[in-house]
């Protein structure tokens, strides 16, 4: 079988937004092997936002409650191991976020800095969870492109 490389392991990014939000974020507390990350609407600490988000069904799907499992939240919360974070991280936000609520991305952010890590956190504006304002969602595009050609180039 022919193996051909198909990205270079010294410009790798990722990110998302959302649930691809809190992916970049676990992968960053995991790993160094990412660059650089942009992380969107994320989720740091599963437990926080189990009692600050809109609902909650979700979550206790997948997890029951924190006031039952709390050790469940906690382990698969990136926040749990920011302090092996090392990737430059550009965390992105909508201040009426009421699915993954700006808290969220806060508790990222304080705990990126705790650490030295290179990040920079940028909160819109009126927006939801996903970005309605042409103005917002052009910004949007232009910071992750800059993030990724500052870190990746």
């Amino acid at each position: 079988m022919l193996f051909r490389s198909v990205a270079d392991p010294e410009r790798l990014g990722i990110g998302g937004w959302s649930y691809g939000g809190y992916m970049a974020e676990w992968a960053i507390t995991q790993t160094d092997r990412f660059k650089a990350a942009v992380s969107g609407a994320g989720m740091a600490d599963l437990a926080a936002e189990f009692g600050t988000e809109a609902s909650p069904v979700g979550d206790e799907w997948s997890y029951g409650t924190p006031y039952e499992n709390l050790a469940g939240f906690q382990k698969s919360s990136p926040i749990t191991y920011i302090k092996h974070a090392k990737t430059p991280t550009l965390i992105l936000q909508g201040e009426a976020d009421t699915t993954d609520p700006l808290s969220q991305s806060q508790i990222l952010y304080r705990g990126l800095k705790r650490y030295n890590v290179p990040s920079e956190f940028v909160v819109y504006p009126r927006e939801p969870h996903g970005l309605r304002e042409q103005k917002h969602i052009l910004d949007r595009y232009v910071r992750t492109l800059a993030w990724f050609d500052k870190y990746l180039k």
